[in-house]
């Protein structure tokens, strides 16, 4: 049972980051954008599922349930940020905000049994990888809580949550990759950090989309507040500039 996975996941993981960094290279919105988005989505989920089956039952791993259970909740909710443009909520994230939130308490859970033992780790990894990853789920939880009190998210709020949300996830990936199968390459080639390429890129690009997106929203919010400025007599302003 765990070789077919393990075959299985590695060859998800392979298509996962290919389709990502494609994803990410391409015009967003466009058509090949869109197809190389739904690859990555089918990948990483079939890849975060697999791991998490697998290090919770069959080579018992709690950073990689902690880690697999985070990708896959960033996934889902960035997928559906994309598809969902009427702005509305429904009980699908309501179930996601519940599992976020347990992921989040896992992530904490984990880390304070690493930080209270005696040499400060759990299955080999420091506690403050644990509340790294407890930390994010508990930031997407808390989005997910303000989204469903104001009844969804529209424009570039939904836009800039599917990037970060899908980047997040590709990053977590990139990381399981290089450092986390490090022997799997070179000690020549590990020594230069030229594997860290990826992720500074990948990172740049996150930083880069969310502040153009935001850019953007505040460039609209601008217009529309000049348009309606304009379309309010001078009389009815100067008014209110004397309070009558």
């Amino acid at each position: 049972m765990l070789w077919p996975l393990t075959i299985l996941h590695v060859f998800a993981a392979t298509v996962g980051l290919l389709s990502g960094f494609l994803a990410t290279a391409l015009r967003k919105g466009s058509g090949w954008h869109g197809a190389a988005g739904t690859v990555f989505f089918v990948s990483m989920l079939t890849m975060a599922s697999s791991a998490a089956y697998m290090a919770g039952f069959l080579r018992p791993n709690k950073i990689n349930v902690v880690a697999s259970l985070l990708t896959l909740y960033l996934v889902a909710t960035a997928r559906r940020a994309a598809r969902r443009r009427d702005g509305t909520t429904d009980l699908a994230d309501r179930v996601a905000l519940l599992f976020g939130s347990g992921v989040s308490a896992a992530g904490f859970w984990y880390g304070l049994e690493a930080a209270t033992s005696p040499n400060g780790m759990k299955d080999g990894i420091p506690a403050v990888v644990y509340f790294v990853f407890g930390s994010i789920a508990l930031l997407c939880a808390v989005s997910d809580v303000r989204m469903l009190r104001h009844g969804g998210v529209v424009g570039g709020r939904r836009i800039a949550r599917h990037l970060l949300r899908m980047s997040g996830a590709l990053l977590i990936a990139t990381m399981s990759l290089y450092p986390g199968q490090a022997r799997l390459f070179p000690l020549w080639l590990r020594e230069t950090n030229l594997l860290f390429t990826p992720h500074v890129l990948l990172v740049g690009s996150m930083v880069f989309w969310t502040v153009r997106v935001r850019g953007r929203m505040r460039a609209r919010q601008d217009a529309e507040i000049g348009a309606n400025s304009r379309a309010i007599p001078d009389g009815v302003l100067a008014n209110r500039g004397t309070g009558a």
